[in-house]
């Protein structure tokens, strides 16, 4: 980001992206001239629309469902509009730091993160003004036919671009001269919409740095006083989390820690690296997965898209790709166990994810033919001392 920030003398634009660093002031000047405290912020029945508004925003962050453009119904141009727009941000992101659980910080994060990126896409206002909020340096080209191009230093792009996957955002795919890279239109997305998924990553680690410093700073006492709010949200997100994930004739606690670890974080809208990728796809379908399930798999992902996941995933259904094993996992860093951590994945034998799962559906075979061979025992006993 820019060691000096732009100026924003608008208000509206200031509520509307509550997240920008130069929100911070405007938030606490809300604050201060309406004589809000946290605890009114929480009880006040004079401001449960704004508490009404948050929740709504928290849930379509959390569980990635509702209308990303419901943003677009608050009348900004109101003083009583811009307050609930942008303290309903700050009343959803202390209920998520009062949580202290990662795992929903970054669900909540990638939501943000994910309106944030819809709402720049299309406001060709603010748009360069925010930019460069996020980026060192931006330029902006107008073609012969009227369409706007946008050209970002080669430092930004080579920073962001390894956490979207796409052959888009390799940069021998992108025009490059003096420096500076063209992001220029794609596939059903303009220039500026893909320049705003470019800063859909600086927000999202603006954003997480933000949240973990709250977090370090909250006491046990404040965050106490949004207790039954962060219950029903960590409720919430579990809930979502058991429907989001897709089952076959594998039980999950049969599942290899490494097949796991890439479900799990993809679900919680984490950035899992290429190796763990093909290996989700690749395992899942020697696990018997069809393909729709495995690109369920990876409908949070921050980049997921769902023509290039399902052409890349039906590319590894159709080659018949050989899932990694366990000394290739642990070179690409996609390996989560430690000596001790699985008595399983502690023998020496154990090569490979498919040995962990053929073992654990072995045991379980054996665990349910011991069963019904002493149920069996236990019914004959019967008929004999009924006889």
């Amino acid at each position: 980001m820019p060691l000096e920030l732009p100026e924003i003398g608008d208000d509206s634009i200031l509520a509307r992206y509550g997240f920008l660093p130069q929100s911070k002031e405007y938030i606490k000047k809300l604050l201060k001239q309406n004589d809000i405290t946290i605890e009114q912020l929480i009880e006040a029945p004079w401001l449960e629309d704004i508490r009404a508004r948050g929740r709504i925003r928290l849930v379509e962050s959390i569980t990635h469902k509702g209308d990303i453009k419901s943003a677009e119904i608050i009348d900004l141009s109101t003083d009583i509009g811009k307050m609930t727009e942008c303290l309903s941000f700050l009343y959803a992101m202390l209920i998520i730091c009062a949580s202290f659980d990662e795992r929903l910080l970054g669900r909540w994060i990638e939501g943000e993160s994910s309106r944030a990126d819809y709402l720049l896409g299309v406001d060709n206002q603010n748009f360069m003004l925010i930019a460069k909020t996020y980026l060192s340096d931006i330029k902006e080209d107008i073609g012969e036919n009227g369409v706007h191009i946008y050209w970002i230093p080669i430092s930004d792009f080579i920073e962001l671009c390894p956490k979207i996957s796409g052959n888009y955002w390799r940069l021998i795919n992108r025009s490059v001269i003096d420096g500076w890279v063209c992001m220029n239109p794609g596939v059903g997305e303009t220039s500026m919409q893909r320049t705003s998924r470019l800063l859909k990553e600086r927000i999202r680690e603006n954003l997480n740095e933000m949240c973990i410093q709250r977090m370090e700073k909250m006491d046990d006492e404040f965050a106490a006083l949004f207790s039954s709010s962060v219950e029903r949200i960590v409720s919430l997100f579990s809930e979502q989390v058991r429907e989001e994930m897709p089952m076959s004739a594998t039980t999950r606690n049969e599942w290899p820690p490494c097949f796991e670890l890439a479900v799990s974080e993809l679900n919680q809208g984490i950035n899992v690296n290429h190796t763990g990728r093909v290996f989700l796809a690749a395992m899942s379908r020697a696990m018997g997965f069809s393909q729709e399930e495995t690109l369920a798999f990876f409908s949070n992902a921050p980049d997921y898209n769902v023509e290039t996941s399902g052409y890349q995933i039906n590319q590894i259904y159709e080659r018949e790709y050989t899932p990694h094993g366990c000394s290739a996992l642990k070179t690409g860093a996609r390996c989560p166990v430690q000596k001790g951590d699985d008595a399983l994945c502690d023998q020496e034998w154990m090569s490979h994810p498919l040995k962990y799962l053929r073992a654990k559906q072995r045991r379980r075979y054996n665990e349910d033919t011991n069963q019904n061979r002493d149920m069996g025992g236990e019914v004959g006993d019967k008929v004999a001392n009924s006889s």
